[in-house]
């Protein structure tokens, strides 16, 4: 065998190897001229066109679900307008910021130039409306209200308005059916903000830059539902704008229908009564201040008893919800909000705090038989109550002799109050309180619910007050200062008032008591919460909470979610007391300070249980409050400076339950005629392909104005609704820290308003 040396291989071997480093070589040479050339020689180039191809979303918004009342009669819907919108990123582009395109585009719509410019330009703390308090990349709306005519001008000479767009739009609208306006329910749209963007982007319902979003009522409670989820198509495009292909498409899921409670026939009833109510109110002469009623503000709540569902709520004064569709003017953003509108936008079912009055008593009444009173003993009910040289009269100072508790809320009889209240005082140790103090009549107030929300599934509702011991000390420690300052020992009743309060506004005194008992002083309560409270009543005492919703419906029909009746407490007081009170209220309906406003009602067929009242506000007129129930709903009436409970209030519940039950002056009972002699108790039929059968609504037109038997519709103060005729808040009564307190509250709601 012949062996071949190594030696003789070695040569071929490096040959290849040099070879192919040569090739390795040139080919990186090649790579790295080529990469030069891409990157470096025309980069910038090819970077622009890289640039044009990219992806573009265009979105399709989901349409807004509707709000419908019991019946399926749309109260918030949508309807097709052209809208004309003008692209703020577009206009800013331009040399002259886009003016002459809004001049042009002012000259086009018949608008004066200024309201378009002023459109466009971005809200912030020092820019008045109208502004735009949305994305400044989303289309701004300009008008929603064009016509066909100026559209097709606007699209046929797209040259002349860049950046303008004029196309069909599905608009929200408040249609309300048979005059019933249901504003402050309804709540109103305004466009989705950056910070609501990014606050919403990690969550299960994000937004996108084109949605309009709930800022009050049902709109807000539900917007999430209501909303739906708008489409997006996503397109892969060059830099000339051709579409090269589609990344991706997510159809538009539009927004669910919300089914409430409210009757939009009953709504439109309550809302004529209450307006009738105040406008008589201030056709009466107030012989306290010397000049007519200003029935500056009131409302009106419907409640079913045995569930907290509300059929109507009623706000004065009230506004347009359409008035924010596409955007608010400037001079409708100040009648809604200036110190002359007197807030149209406050909800005053839910955020109107005052004083009860005598509608209260039905709370020292419990707080009494708790402490270990006898419901059926005798209480002496004299014409004045006196303590520490102070005198607190009852009405007209007239006196009723010895009665029972029952009878002390038949007549309304404040001096009952005033000696039990005064009494619990004392044995809890007056201005030094025992440490185991029991505060009977404050405890149970927050028993029935005062003092904090009702839980009712509308934004915004305040709390009331129930003025007890650890309130008052908070309170003196808010307000000492300013107290200090203003005080002066011989001075006004203001100035006094304030001495008093700097020096013990802390304590729990005699005078702070006794006018708490009869629902005066610092209390506050909603009428939401009254109502509440009175339809427990009826029920046997289970605390509802009050919802207005009452199903959501998907928009092709097959899901619903049914809102349930939730109880939040019960009443503290047993059967046997509910029973005594349940039959008081009934006898102040049948012969007592409501009796003149219930002549004829059908008593036995249809129990009418009612309790008046009159409240005093220092420095105002007085408010009227007039409670109520029968075996199926609970009606609330309250007018600002209205006068007496019975006497301005008292008509207009009265002409409620008259439309409600079908029934006329003399209490003949007509079905037909009846809006809802029951509670609905049945969702809306729902269409195979989703949509709710509506039935029509005819706008309610009141047989009469004016009650046939000739009573007047404003009651002179001499009806006994417990008021304390001379106006005065004697021994602690602390009215003015208390309508500063209101202001204060109210300015806060308006700075929501302005921030939402």
């Amino acid at each position: 065998m012949t062996n071949i040396p190594e030696t003789g291989r070695t040569p071929r071997v490096q040959i290849r190897l040099i070879i192919i480093q040569i090739l390795v070589v040139s080919l990186l040479l090649t790579l790295g001229g080529r990469l030069w050339y891409l990157q470096v020689r025309n980069g910038e180039e090819y970077a622009k066109e890289a640039s044009g191809n990219h992806v573009q979303q265009v979105v399709q918004p989901a349409v807004r679900g509707s709000i419908l009342d019991a019946r399926g009669v749309p109260i918030a819907d949508n309807h097709t307008r052209l809208v004309v919108s003008a692209s703020r990123t577009d206009l800013m582009k331009m040399k002259d910021d886009g003016k002459a395109v809004l001049a042009k585009l002012a000259d086009v719509l018949a608008m004066d130039p200024k309201d378009v410019a002023d459109k466009v330009r971005l809200c912030d703390s020092k820019t008045p409306q109208p502004c735009w308090n949305g994305s400044p990349y989303q289309p701004i709306p300009i008008t929603d209200e064009a016509t066909p005519k100026q559209a097709l001008q606007i699209r046929e000479r797209s040259e002349d308005f860049p950046g303008i767009t004029a196309e069909p739009t599905a608009v929200r609208r408040y249609p309300a059916p048979g005059k019933s306006n249901t504003a402050q329910v309804l709540g109103y749209l305004s466009p989705v903000t950056d910070d609501e963007i990014n606050k919403a982007k990690d969550t299960d319902s994000p937004f996108l830059r084109s949605d309009q979003v709930g800022r009050s009522g049902l709109e807000r409670t539900y917007d999430k539902q209501l909303r739906g989820k708008a489409g997006v198509t996503r397109y892969e495009v060059d830099n000339l704008g051709r579409v090269i292909g589609t990344a991706k498409s997510d159809e538009a899921v539009p927004g669910a229908n919300v089914v409430t409670s409210i009757d939009a026939r009953v709504q439109a009833v309550s809302e004529y009564w209450l307006n009738d109510a105040m406008e008589k109110a201030r056709g009466e002469f107030d012989k306290n201040t010397g000049e007519n009623y200003k029935a500056d503000a009131g409302a009106v709540v419907v409640m079913e008893n045995k569930t907290g569902r509300v059929v109507s709520m009623a706000s004065n004064p009230s506004y347009d919800p359409n008035a924010w569709v596409g955007g608010i003017s400037g001079k409708d953003y100040a009648k809604l909000t200036g110190k002359k509108s007197n807030y149209p936008l406050l909800n005053r079912a839910i955020q109107g705090q005052a004083a009860p009055g005598s509608i209260f008593k039905v709370i020292p009444t419990a707080a009494a038989v708790n402490a270990g009173y006898d419901f059926n003993g005798r209480y002496p009910c004299p014409s004045s109550y006196s303590i520490g040289g102070q005198t607190f009269k009852n009405f007209e100072s007239k006196g009723h002799g010895s009665i029972t508790l029952g009878q002390a809320l038949e007549v309304s009889c404040d001096t009952v109050f005033y000696k039990l209240s005064h009494d619990q005082w004392a044995k809890d140790g007056g201005n030094k309180p025992k440490p185991d103090a029991k505060d009977w009549f404050y405890k149970t107030a927050h028993q029935f619910g005062l003092g904090k929300e009702t839980g009712i599934d509308l934004p915004n509702e305040v709390t009331g007050r129930v003025p007890d011991r650890q309130w008052k000390k908070d309170y003196w420690k808010a307000n000492k200062d300013a107290w200090c300052k203003q005080g002066k020992k011989g001075g006004e009743y203001s100035e006094r008032i304030a001495y008093e309060n700097c020096l013990e506004g802390m304590k729990m005194r005699a005078g702070d008591s006794v006018n708490y008992s009869i629902g005066q002083g610092d209390t506050l309560v909603t009428p939401i919460q009254m109502a509440t409270i009175y339809s427990a009543i009826a029920n046997g005492g289970t605390m509802y909470d009050p919802t207005v919703g009452k199903a959501i419906i998907s928009a092709d029909g097959k899901r619903i979610q049914e809102i349930k009746p939730k109880a939040h407490g019960k009443l503290p007081m047993d059967a046997e007391l509910r029973k005594d009170i349940d039959g008081a209220l009934a006898d102040v309906a049948t012969r007592g300070t409501a009796a003149w406003r219930f002549g004829g009602w059908p008593q036995d067929k249809i129990p009418m249980h009612a309790k008046t009242g009159t409240a005093e506000v220092y420095g105002k007129q007085t408010t009227s409050w007039f409670a109520t129930y029968t075996k199926d709903y609970t009606i609330v009436m309250t007018i600002s400076q209205g006068g007496t409970g019975s006497g301005a209030s008292g008509p207009a519940v009265r002409k409620i339950y008259d439309a409600i039950y079908g029934l006329d002056d003399s209490g003949n009972q007509d079905l037909k005629k009846a809006l809802l002699p029951e509670p609905q108790k049945t969702l809306p039929k729902i269409e195979a392909d989703g949509s709710i059968d509506a039935p029509k609504i005819k706008p309610y037109k009141p047989e009469a104005a004016e009650p046939k038997d000739g009573q007047p519709q404003g009651q002179p103060n001499g009806q006994p609704d417990g008021q304390q005729p001379d106006g005065q808040q004697p021994d602690g009564g602390q009215q003015d820290g208390q309508q500063q307190d209101d202001q204060q509250e109210l300015a806060g709601a308006v700075a929501n308003w302005r921030r939402d």
